[in-house]
C-alpha cells in the first residue's frame, strides 16, 4: 500500500531555531529611528501594527515574551499624560486656532511667569500633543518588541567586557521589563488558583502591584547576589589609567549622544548638532568599548550562529529608518493650521518591508512540555474471605 506524504507548508522546512537577540535589537531599533523621525499618525500606527504582526508570529512561549501588551498600556497612558497636560497647562490668552472648550483659569504668581494654568484648550494644540505621545509611545512600544522577541538571558551575554565592572547594575536594570512581565503573570495565576475575583478595581494596588514588585525586586537582588559571587564587578588588577581612559570615553561618548538626539529631535537646533554629533558620540562609545574589552577576557559556550536570517531581519528594520532619513515629504503634517494628515507612499512601503522579517526569521523554538508522572493505578477493593462483600 503506498502512502502519499503531504508537503510541508511553506517556510516549515527550516529548522526552528531562536534567532540572535542582537539582529532583533537592531531591527527594533531600526523602527524606533524611522519613528523618531516622523509626527504622522498614520505613519506611526502602521509601525505600531509591523511590531505587533511580528512580535504576534515570532515570540516564542515564554513568559517574558507576553510584555508587548503591557508596552502598549504604557504608550496609551503617555498619550493622555500628554494631551491632559497639554490642556492644562498649554492654554495662552489669545491663542488663534479652533477653540475646542476653555478651562477655568488660575493665576500664578510672578515667579512662575511663563507657566498658564487652565485657559482656552484649542484644537491645534490638541493635536500636536497627540503627535507627539503618539511618537513617544511608538518609541517604547518598539523597545518593547526586542524584549518580547529577544531573549534577556541570551543577549545579557552580548555585553561587551567593558562594562564588567558594572555587570551588576547593568544586567539587572537590563532584566526589569521582563521579570516584571513574568512577575505580572505569576501573581494573576496565583491569584485565579485561588479563587481571586478576575477584575477588582479596589484594592489593585494592594493585591496585584505590591506583590509584583516585591517579586521583581527580590528576584533583582537574588540575581545581584549571585553575579556577586561569580566576581561581576571586581576591578581586579586594572591599572588606573586604564580605568580613567575607559570611563572619559564611555561618558563623552555618551554626552555626545544625547546631544545628537536633541539636535535630531528639535527642529530648531543647529544641523550640525544632530547627526554629526550622534555619529562621533557613537564612534567615542565604541572605541571606550573597545579599549576597556581588552583586559577582560571572556568564555562563551555555545555561541549564538549569526546567519543569513541574521542579516535578513537587521536589513529589514534598517531599511525604512534610511527611508525616513532621507525623505521629507508628509512625514511631519501640519497642526496649525490643523489638517488631516496625508499618506506618503515611500515611506509606507519601507515600513511594511520591516514585517518582513516575520518571514524572514526562522520559526521559534517550543519548549518541551514539562514530563509528568504516570498516574498510579487504580486500587481495586478484594472482597473478605466467605464471599461477603464489603459496601462503599
Amino acid at each position: 500500500m503506498t502512502v502519499a506524504l503531504r508537503r510541508p507548508l511553506a517556510g516549515s522546512e527550516r529548522l526552528p531555531r531562536s534567532l540572535h537577540p542582537l539582529a532583533w535589537w537592531l531591527w527594533a531599533l531600526g523602527l524606533a529611528t524611522a519613528a523618531s523621525r516622523t509626527t504622522n499618525p498614520l505613519l506611526l500606527a502602521a509601525i505600531l501594527g509591523v511590531a505587533g504582526v511580528v512580535v504576534a508570529s515570532r515570540r516564542s512561549d515564554a513568559p517574558w515574551a507576553r510584555a508587548f501588551r503591557y508596552y502598549l498600556m504604557i504608550a496609551a497612558v503617555i498619550i493622555g499624560i500628554r494631551v491632559v497636560f497639554q490642556a492644562v497647562f498649554g492654554g495662552v490668552p489669545g491663542s488663534s486656532g479652533h477653540v475646542l472648550v476653555t478651562l477655568p483659569r488660575i493665576p500664578l504668581p510672578s515667579w512662575a511667569a511663563g507657566i498658564h494654568l487652565g485657559g482656552p484648550v484649542t484644537l491645534e494644540e490638541v493635536l500636536s500633543a497627540l503627535y507627539g505621545g503618539l511618537r513617544l509611545g511608538t518609541l517604547l512600544c518598539c523597545v518593547g518588541a526586542a524584549n518580547a522577541l529577544a531573549n534577556p538571558k541570551r543577549a545579557l551575554r552580548l555585553l561587551p567586557g567593558a562594562l564588567y565592572e558594572l555587570g551588576v547594575a547593568v544586567i539587572v536594570a537590563l532584566s526589569v521589563a521582563p521579570q516584571l512581565a513574568e512577575s505580572v503573570q505569576r501573581v494573576r495565576r496565583a491569584r485565579r488558583l485561588r479563587g481571586a475575583p478576575a477584575s477588582r478595581r479596589r484594592g489593585v494596588v494592594r493585591t496585584i502591584a505590591v506583590p509584583v514588585l516585591e517579586d521583581a525586586l527580590d528576584r533583582s537582588l537574588h540575581l545581584a547576589a549571585a553575579m556577586d559571587s561569580r566576581g561581576y564587578g571586581r576591578t581586579g588588577a586594572v591599572s588606573r589609567r586604564s580605568r580613567r581612559v575607559t570611563g572619559v570615553l564611555l561618558l563623552g561618548g555618551m554626552g555626545a549622544l544625547c546631544l545628537g538626539t536633541y539636535g535630531l529631535f528639535d527642529s530648531a537646533a543647529s544641523p550640525a548638532l544632530g547627526l554629526p554629533v550622534l555619529m562621533g558620540g557613537l564612534a567615542v562609545c565604541v572605541a571606550g568599548l573597545a579599549a576597556g574589552s581588552r583586559r577582560v577576557r571572556r568564555t562563551r559556550y555555545r555561541p549564538d550562529p549569526w546567519r543569513a536570517p541574521e542579516w535578513g531581519v537587521v536589513a529589514c528594520g534598517v531599511f525604512p529608518a534610511v527611508v525616513m532619513s532621507v525623505t521629507t515629504g508628509g512625514l511631519n503634517p501640519s497642526t496649525d493650521p490643523a489638517a488631516w494628515p496625508g499618506l506618503p507612499l515611500v515611506p509606507l512601503l519601507a515600513v511594511m518591508v520591516a514585517a518582513a522579517a516575520a518571514f524572514v526569521a526562522p520559526p521559534v523554538v517550543a519548549r518541551s512540555p514539562v514530563a509528568r508522572p504516570p498516574a498510579a493505578p487504580p486500587q481495586v477493593a478484594h472482597p473478605p474471605a466467605g464471599g461477603a462483600e464489603v459496601g462503599t
